[in-house]
């Protein structure tokens, strides 16, 4: 399918001594609201009803009443119907929470699960014991709990611990993988920072987070990233989802979303705003692309420009344009798209713009960072 089949706004010229190739342009078309026929909304996660765990420490977890559910339990769960063997990649957490323990001192607590949340185990530390040689163990002893294999890879979201993590990985041969793309991770712990932290007895109201996010600054494209055209584009979602069949189908490269596990529900008539990049090596710049953990894109209005941000702490500036109140008004109106397709938004790399397949396809989701 061709994505530009589908646009409904215009592209700009791409402003960089590296692209001479001028691109598709044609008058600016605003998206107006009643094109997105239904904004998309997270429903709460649905954690398991029982725990695996035989340890005095664990409680049952899942949709019961909150005040008959421990907010100082710890989880261990594996679900039932999930072959073990099957879990070989892992999100994890190990960060302070807002919760003081008796001595005044801030609980961290590890968290870990996989993508479709069949595995899910959280465990607190003290703060003097927060070292790779705990994590490391902490993973050990997870695999033996859950009879789970030790995973291939471990993605985390927090540059801060990366250091901690990668040596306890690297001990385990496991695989490090800095990447936003914890999804189910992040809203697990939006959830939990409301019916867990918030509920705990040693809550502390106000505590920022002690490893805040990186805001990191744009660096400059490295040249296996560059592409030589480039168009803001829309697709229906049914269309979204048949280009992410093909990728799976096709083992083009790219990476997909689980909406319905993330609670996100779209019509199909509903148009996800994207961003198309066309490149005579189309193919090499997919599979460098591939290894990036590619998270979002955004379109930087004061500087006339599009971050791509990549990994946890990595941004790139992918593109600019010439600045003009046009210009401004379509990109304007790009992120005006995401925000009401909630935060849903695409990349996609082809061969030319006018060209009938992907090479790679991204689904990205903006969300907001972590409240812990």
């Amino acid at each position: 399918m061709t994505i530009l089949s589908s646009i409904r706004m215009p592209s700009l010229t791409i402003n960089t001594p590296r692209i001479k190739i001028p691109f598709y342009s044609s008058n600016p078309i605003q998206i107006p609201s009643p094109l997105f026929t239904k904004s998309h909304h997270h429903k709460p996660l649905t954690l398991p009803p029982n725990s695996v765990s035989e340890t005095p420490v664990s409680s049952p977890v899942g949709p019961v009443d909150e005040e008959d559910d421990d907010p100082t339990a710890e989880l261990s769960y594996l679900d039932p119907e999930t072959d073990p063997e099957s879990i070989t990649e892992w999100e994890l957490d190990f960060c302070s929470r807002p919760i003081l323990d008796i001595r005044g001192k801030k609980i961290w607590e590890l968290v870990a699960c996989d993508s479709s949340l069949s595995l899910q185990y959280t465990k607190y530390f003290p703060n003097n014991v927060i070292n790779s040689v705990t994590l490391k163990d902490a993973i050990l002893s997870i695999c033996d709990e859950l009879d789970v294999p030790i995973p291939d890879k471990i993605r985390f979201f927090r540059s801060q611990m990366q250091t901690i993590i990668t040596r306890a990985c690297n001990e385990l041969g496991t695989k490090p993988v800095p990447s936003k793309r914890c999804l189910s991770l992040l809203l697990w712990l939006e959830e939990r920072y409301e019916t867990v932290y918030k509920r705990h007895p040693g809550f502390q109201k106000g505590s920022k987070p002690l490893l805040a996010l990186d805001n990191p600054f744009p660096m400059e494209l490295p040249d296996t990233l560059y592409g030589e055209k480039w168009a803001f584009v829309q697709l229906p979602f049914s269309d979204v989802k048949k280009e992410l069949a093909t990728l799976e189908k096709s083992f083009a490269f790219g990476a997909t979303l689980d909406l319905d596990l993330l609670g996100i529900e779209i019509d199909d008539d509903t148009l996800i705003p994207g961003l198309a990049v066309a490149s005579s090596r189309a193919r090499p710049l997919a599979a460098w692309m591939n290894g990036l953990e590619v998270c979002s894109v955004e379109a930087d209005l004061a500087r006339a420009n599009l971050v791509l941000s990549v990994g946890i702490s990595t941004c790139y500036v992918y593109a600019s344009y010439k600045k003009s109140p046009v210009t401004t008004s379509e990109a304007e109106a790009w992120e005006a798209a995401k925000k009401i397709s909630g935060g849903l938004h695409f990349l996609a790399i082809q061969d030319s713009l006018d060209s009938d397949d992907c090479v790679g396809f991204w689904l990205l989701l903006d969300l907001p960072p972590s409240p812990v």
